[in-house]
């Protein structure tokens, strides 16, 4: 039986592995080179006329068995991968919070005693100097802000390393530790295309909006980061959930941002303000309508950008009202 084109492929790429990793270009017995390795990987064999050339083979994988995540997590023997959120990566021990022996009874009065202390002292010694309280200070202040405003991992991990070059450029000197953690937090997030914008960063922040906007641009460009504009339909599917929207809506949205951004309007322009008041024209054009407010509330605009972003808008389509 002629095996499908998909397995054959699958079998001529194991072959090509197969005879890297053994050393062996052809078959000794009729100088194929269609080598094939078992299900098990405990053999290599010719696939033409059967020659086994290896058995075996060492396997090199866990002697263990998982079938689901739970599983192979329990049955790990290496920690958690390295992490840049963390001031010594993730390589330095930690005391658990729970008072249980590794059997999971409880600890006497006497060994809780002596866990806090442990604990107490272990947190002092992870830290060596002042430079490095204030570097964890700063990462858990991305962190606590990357949680409130709901950014994926990928994001805070691309912050703690912004901060860390900016340590390294001693940009920190003069500037407050949560101002430059707040700045590369919102660089991350244009980076990473999240769309975010800068009065929401300021919500979740301890400093002023104009301090981030200055510190922003300041780490920018001593770190030499390449910002494209933001594009302002990253912000139509999370204002358009938030104020319970259609996909029509949606969809009318993103073509009134593309046809009004071919004719040069959205230059100049805030890309929140502009999503807002494509959003509330569709809106209207979809008999689905919101009032001003709502969608300024929303997008954390004012009413007076939506009304002169949207009248812009229709003219450019050449809709009247």
């Amino acid at each position: 039986m002629k095996r499908p084109t998909r397995q054959r492929e699958r079998d001529e790429q194991t072959a090509q592995q197969t005879t890297e990793e053994a050393g062996v270009r052809t078959c000794p017995e009729c100088d194929s080179s269609s080598l094939v390795r078992s299900a098990d990987e405990s053999e290599i064999s010719c696939e033409d006329c059967g020659l086994i050339l290896e058995e075996g083979a060492i396997d090199r994988g866990p002697e263990w068995r998982a079938f689901n995540h739970s599983e192979r997590n329990s049955k790990s023997r290496v920690g958690a991968p390295t992490t840049q959120t963390m001031h010594d990566k993730g390589l330095t021990t930690s005391i658990d919070w729970k008072n249980k022996d590794a059997y999971g009874r409880s600890l006497s009065s006497e060994k809780r005693n002596q866990m806090n202390r442990l604990r107490k002292w272990q947190e002092r010694i992870r830290t060596k100097d002042a430079g490095e309280r204030n570097l964890q200070f700063a990462l858990s202040e991305t962190d606590r802000m990357a949680s409130a405003m709901g950014v994926p991992r990928s994001v805070r991990e691309v912050a703690s390393v912004l901060y860390r070059r900016a340590l390294d450029e001693d940009l920190i000197r003069g500037r407050s530790i949560e101002g430059v953690a707040t700045s590369t937090l919102y660089a991350a997030c244009r980076m990473e295309g999240i769309p975010r914008s800068l009065d929401e960063v300021a919500a979740v922040s301890r400093v002023e909006r104009m301090e981030i906007g200055r510190t922003y641009r300041y780490v920018a460009q001593e770190l030499g980061l390449e910002m494209e504009p933001v594009d302002p339909k990253r912000y139509v599917p999370r204002f358009c959930s938030e104020l319970d929207l259609s996909e029509e809506v949606q969809s009318k949205a993103n073509e009134i941002i593309d046809t009004t951004a071919e004719q040069g309007m959205l230059s100049g322009k805030s890309p929140t303000g502009y999503a807002a008041a494509a959003i509330y024209a569709s809106a209207l054009l979809c008999n689905e309508k919101k009032t001003q407010r709502e969608v300024a509330d929303v997008a954390q605009v004012t009413e007076v950008t939506i009304r002169n972003r949207y009248q812009e808008q229709i003219d450019g389509m050449g809709i009247h009202d």
